[in-house]
């Protein structure tokens, strides 16, 4: 056995919390109660995106039933309220993030928007030939392609922080890499491919100390972690509404003020200007300039509804909960003989990735689904992580609060199935 295979997390046993009503949550989940190839839908693929609860499904429906006009341009009472409801929307995301002020708040189409938004703006107007970008070994394609498509315009250089065999980040080294050239690191919260949460207050700090500002990849947080921007003191943090039970085609970019001030637009267009002649455009204030056209204003209304929904379950019962789950999950299929465990970290979310030995995850995948379990397999948008643990691919299951300890047991059995078929 390779030195990598040899790395195992040790596993909590501890159970989820009993008083967490898992099956009221359920109910509020419309898709989670059918059947797929004839057996009960098991969804182990939040990571890529979760489920969407009643609440939210509802919420779209009431603004195209109700009062849905464009927002921002008309006086008549439709735009007023689709107007005042959007930017409510706003007001609860800044909650979400305890952001300082609501300016704050950047509407996007998701994650990967907010990333390219901020190495098209800050990146273009700061990193120059000869300069440095650093992010680390873990990331998303979407924190790794802009910052190359940036360095490759301006000449500069992608630095990146490596891991260890267990899939965490080795801090010294991002440390030693942070030079007088760093113009801005750029990292996930937590991983996407094997759910590493990162200390993302001890790199700020490091950054800090040598006056580099820091973009935190969020996507993967915001659902399981109780993210606060003002004490982690980032400078930029980016999320996607369809990863934390909303809709799909909208997300946040939360800036500090006076970086956001100082980036010159995104995109041009509607509702981003002050006045706009043939000789001159004046752009709007905070946050409108980066909002340029017409939102995805259900989107948003989706959004809101979901993150009510959370905070109504509350994230750290959600975070305690996922924690038993993904610690059941880690301790039975890794007792699985042929199953490799990829990404160990010591603080992980809930993301358990593996192989099967002598089967092709593509492969685990399928068996998997004809007995209803869905998992993600593939390089998950992060094919540098899976080159350093040598594998092709992995086959993914991510929890959310709404799986179960049988839906575990559901994976477990499928898994069987896996090896007696290609045994």
């Amino acid at each position: 056995m390779s030195s990598v295979q040899a790395v195992r997390p040790t596993p909590a046993t501890a159970p989820p919390a009993p008083s967490f009503d898992v099956q009221r949550i359920r109910r509020d989940f419309p898709i989670l109660s059918q059947k797929i190839h004839g057996m009960p839908l098991v969804y182990l693929d939040n990571a890529a995106t979760t489920q969407k609860p009643i609440s939210v499904i509802e919420a779209e429906r009431d603004l195209y039933e109700r009062f849905y006009a464009n927002i921002h341009r008309g006086v008549h009472w439709l735009s007023v309220e689709s107007t005042e409801a959007y930017e409510r929307v706003r007001e609860t995301v800044r909650g979400l993030l305890h952001a300082a002020e609501a300016r704050e708040i950047v509407f996007t189409r998701g994650t990967t928007e907010a990333i390219n938004l901020v190495a098209a703006t800050y990146g273009r107007t700061h990193v120059g030939a000869g300069d440095e970008v650093l992010i680390t070994a873990l990331e998303h394609h979407s924190n790794i392609v802009p910052w190359q498509m940036l360095c490759e315009e301006k000449g500069a250089k992608l630095k990146v922080a490596p891991i260890d065999l267990r899939g965490e980040l080795i801090l010294e080294e991002l440390e030693r890499l942070l030079s007088d050239r760093t113009k801005i690191v750029a990292v996930s919260h937590v991983s996407n491919a094997l759910g590493t949460v990162n200390p993302i207050d001890k790199i700020v700090r490091l950054a800090h100390a040598k006056g580099i500002p820091v973009l935190v990849d969020g996507a993967q947080a915001a659902p399981h972690l109780e993210v606060d921007v003002q004490a982690l003191d980032c400078d930029f943090y980016a999320i996607s509404g369809h990863k934390i039970y909303g809709p799909t085609g909208v997300g946040v970019l939360y800036g500090k003020a006076r970086l956001l001030d100082a980036m010159p637009p995104y995109q041009g267009g509607g509702d981003m200007i002050s006045s706009v002649t043939f000789e001159k455009t004046t752009y709007n204030v905070l946050p409108y300039k980066f909002e340029a056209g017409t939102p995805n204003i259900a989107g948003g209304i989706g959004l809101k509804a979901a993150i009510d929904y959370v905070h109504g379950i509350g994230l750290s019962e959600i975070r305690r909960y996922e924690e038993g789950l993904l610690a059941l999950a880690t301790e039975k299929v890794g007792a699985i003989p042929g199953v490799r465990l990829i990404g160990t970290a010591r603080e992980k979310a809930a993301v358990l990735s593996f192989t099967v030995e002598g089967v092709h995850p593509h492969d685990v995948g399928t068996v998997l689904d004809r007995q209803g379990v869905a998992v993600r397999t593939g390089h998950h948008c992060a094919q540098p992580v899976m080159d350093f643990f040598k594998v092709p691919a992995t086959a993914r299951a991510s929890f959310a609060f709404y799986n179960t300890p049988e839906e575990v047991d559901a994976l477990v059995a499928g898994l069987h199935e896996v090896k007696r078929m290609f045994a």
